[in-house]
């Protein structure tokens, strides 16, 4: 009997001990998280022009990409393309090709870009152009800066220089766009608009009229004014800026 006290004893004697069961470790929140909290408050407080252009950037790509650091990203597309407002007006395909971006998130920059234009578009709306001139000028910027090919567009205005219609009558190639000054005149017959300004892109990003653009702006202004129809401005976009025919007293 006291040999199997002995051998139970030393049975247990064996055991090892075991440890106390502990709680598991909660993991460790990601270094970008406070970043980002940290970003969003600067923007709060101070608005858009308290963040560059690359952590503007980074704000919209938390949204595609929530559990990773977008710094690096935001940072990439910057530097491929030059500025936040080029990001957005790059085509899709082009975004795609970058080194983590994909199709998803390329089409969540080009949904940003299309309300950006829609809200650009919307300060003019109803409102008389010649009276919202920047307005007009950043609507434009916005929707053709940074097309990859020419675009030529026209805005279509009432008797009170109300925005009638805007309308993207031709689109060519990255350096000409076929323009037929009897399409445009019928057109704004059509919309029975008392004036026109004329609007194409430059996507060299130079702004400077050639000699082709003035000819083609007076024949448009020449066949329109027969018809009681006012040209107020031709206005060519790039990336670099703007031009103004009429502000360059070419017409």
């Amino acid at each position: 009997m006291a040999d199997e006290d002995t051998d139970e004893r030393g049975l247990f004697a064996e055991q090892p001990a075991q440890p106390l069961a502990r709680s598991p470790k909660k993991p460790a929140a990601a270094h970008f998280h406070g970043h980002r909290e940290r970003l969003r408050e600067r923007l709060r407080a101070s608005g858009n022009e308290a963040l560059a252009d690359y952590e503007l950037l980074e704000l919209l790509l938390f949204r595609s990409i929530p559990r990773a650091d977008t710094k690096p990203l935001a940072k990439a597309l910057i530097d491929r393309f030059g500025s936040l407002a080029q990001v957005l007006g790059a085509p899709a395909e082009r975004l795609a090709e970058t080194a983590g971006v994909g199709k998803s998130i390329a089409f969540d920059l080009k949904l940003v870009a299309a309300a950006a234009q829609r809200m650009t578009k919307g300060a003019i709306k109803g409102r008389k152009v010649l009276s919202s001139w920047l307005q007009v000028l950043d609507y434009c910027r916005a929707a053709m800066a940074f097309e990859q090919r020419e675009q030529f567009r026209i805005l279509f205005l009432d008797k009170k220089n109300g925005l009638i219609a805007d309308e993207v009558q031709q689109q060519g190639t990255v350096d000409h766009t076929p323009v037929y000054p009897r399409e445009v005149v019928r057109r704004a017959l059509e919309l029975s608009a008392s004036a026109i300004i004329l609007v194409h892109n430059h996507p060299s990003g130079d702004p400077t009229p050639s000699r082709a653009d003035i000819d083609m702006t007076r024949t448009i202004v020449d066949g329109a004014r027969a018809l009681g129809i006012s040209v107020h401005d031709h206005i060519i976009i790039g990336r670099d800026g703007h031009a103004s025919l009429k502000g360059l007293k070419l017409i």
